[in-house]
């Protein structure tokens, strides 16, 4: 009996501290600093008309918001993975769509803002640029989505500029 006791206590010892080894990665303030952004969302653009849907979610053990996107006819889709890197301090996100775009955006959240941009690369015409996308998150609980490409440091075009409402 009195081994069967002490081989219990080992056993049960041994599984706790394994248990506390593999606790979440990615369940701190920094992973949850995206976390407004979590939903399935109708999403408008500026004139109020529906322009897509976009469902946002946790995989990866919480360690990834994965979007997935899809434009009001259906034809467009893209997803995007979101994390907090732990290497470099900042949040990331690599998005790729069925017409073959992709864009990797890095940055940090400001208050009640997620601002990422893309590194500096050169236009056709030679000129840098980069894509700046900021989520807001307001206070009635939706998200405005701004992006915008900025050439040569100063010449800003609105790409898209939409509100997420959950559906």
């Amino acid at each position: 009996m009195r081994l069967f006791i002490k081989t219990f206590f080992i056993l049960f010892f041994s599984f706790s501290n394994y248990a506390q080894d593999v606790t979440c990665k990615c369940c701190d303030e920094k992973h949850d600093e995206f976390n407004f952004w979590l939903g399935t969302w109708t999403v408008t653009n500026t004139d109020g008309e529906v322009v897509g849907k976009n469902v946002i979610d946790k995989i990866q053990d919480n360690c990834i918001l994965r979007e997935n996107w899809t434009s009001a006819q259906g034809t467009f889709t893209g997803t995007s993975n979101n994390f907090y890197n732990n290497v470099t301090k900042q949040w990331e996100q690599i998005w790729i769509d069925n017409q073959g775009g992709s864009l990797h955006l890095k940055g940090h959240r400001v208050a009640n803002q997620m601002i990422l941009k893309t590194d500096i690369a050169n236009n056709k015409e030679g000129k840098p640029f980069y894509h700046r996308i900021t989520w807001t998150l307001n206070d009635d609980g939706s998200v405005r989505q701004y992006w915008e490409t900025i050439t040569n440091d100063k010449d800003i075009s609105v790409v898209f500029d939409g509100l997420y409402r959950k559906q």
